[in-house]
């Protein structure tokens, strides 16, 4: 008895190979887009970097608008999402998570003076184009959502104050935190970073509980 529908292994690997092509592309427009901004990256500086043609590049996408939403959509949701909405689900002490994640910042040269990739993007595009606004909406959202589910559930379990609101504080760790980020890629110097660290550090070590706060002052 044959096997009906079942997809030949030359058609899974030319699916492979597109779903690659695919992958590089998006690849390739976060890194030029991460440091040209949306405006002036260079489609031609994407394919030679993806090593891959033009005619690949509209198999995929219908335009430059287009490679740029599933920039967002994949490649900056999935990078978000490993940094900061996965660390914090289901961790043990939300602050301590808080606290590596806002201490994993890298202060490599290339990364200061590029700044946060969303951050960029959002204030590029967002006055300029509802796709992108949106986009870049939703993906703050999903940061937020992250930090306050975290902090809410840390709450529950007497990991963190209860007299605070969980929201507004996600709210203002995000933006001292990306605020400090715009100062370290303004002055091009990452010293500015490490004070932000100890500074957002020290903000979340005050939502413990009075008696948490002195035992980590016992400890140390």
């Amino acid at each position: 008895m044959s096997a009906v529908g079942k997809p030949s292994r030359g058609r899974r690997a030319t699916a492979r190979n597109s779903e690659r092509t695919r992958a590089l592309l998006l690849r390739a427009a976060f890194e030029e887009i991460y440091g040209s901004g949306f405006r002036g990256a260079d489609l031609d500086a994407i394919l030679a970097a993806a090593g891959v043609t033009k005619g690949a590049l509209y198999y995929h996408f219908d335009d430059k608008e287009a490679l740029g939403y599933a920039v967002l959509d994949e490649v900056m949701t999935s990078d978000l999402h490993k940094k900061w909405v996965q660390p914090l689900q289901n961790a043990k002490d939300p602050i301590n998570a808080l606290v590596r994640i806002v201490q994993s910042e890298s202060l490599k040269r290339e990364d200061v003076r590029r700044g946060c990739p969303l951050l960029n993007l959002s204030q590029e595009m967002s006055g300029l184009d509802e796709g992108f606004r949106r986009r870049t909406a939703k993906l703050f959202k999903d940061w937020h959502d992250a930090v306050a589910g975290a902090l809410r559930e840390g709450q529950k379990r007497g990991l963190v104050r209860d007299d605070i609101d969980a929201k507004e504080t996600a709210t203002f760790l995000i933006a001292t935190y990306e605020g400090y980020v715009v100062l370290t890629k303004n002055s091009q110097d990452p010293r500015m970073m490490q004070s932000g660290q100890r500074r957002v550090k020290g903000q979340l070590e005050s939502l413990r509980p009075a008696r948490s706060r002195a035992r980590a002052a016992g400890r140390g």
